[in-house]
């Protein structure tokens, strides 16, 4: 599933029309990003949490020269799959 099918699936999921339910993911999606940018956790009751992890700067390879590089340190973000949604996979 892609964006656009997200979108057509909440807006016949919620009767709105594709514009607003376009608006709407992209309203959620904006939140959890702006959210997780100022070091929160967005919990979602049964679906899941997203967190975001410091990882540490590491060595690496080149896969095709064998050189080693180094890889920065970054933030990224996790995700935590809720009980709800376990059951709902099982």
């Amino acid at each position: 599933m892609n964006r656009n099918d997200l979108v057509a699936t909440v807006a016949d999921e919620t009767g709105l029309s594709r514009k607003d339910a376009a608006s709407a993911v992209d309203g959620v999606f904006e939140a959890i990003i702006n959210a997780l940018k100022g070091g929160e956790e967005v919990r979602l009751v049964g679906f899941g949490t997203f967190t975001v992890a410091d990882r540490a700067a590491s060595e690496g390879r080149n896969p095709r020269t064998g050189e080693t590089i180094q890889i920065a340190a970054s933030r990224v973000p996790k995700f935590k799959a809720g009980k709800g949604l376990k059951d709902a996979l099982n």
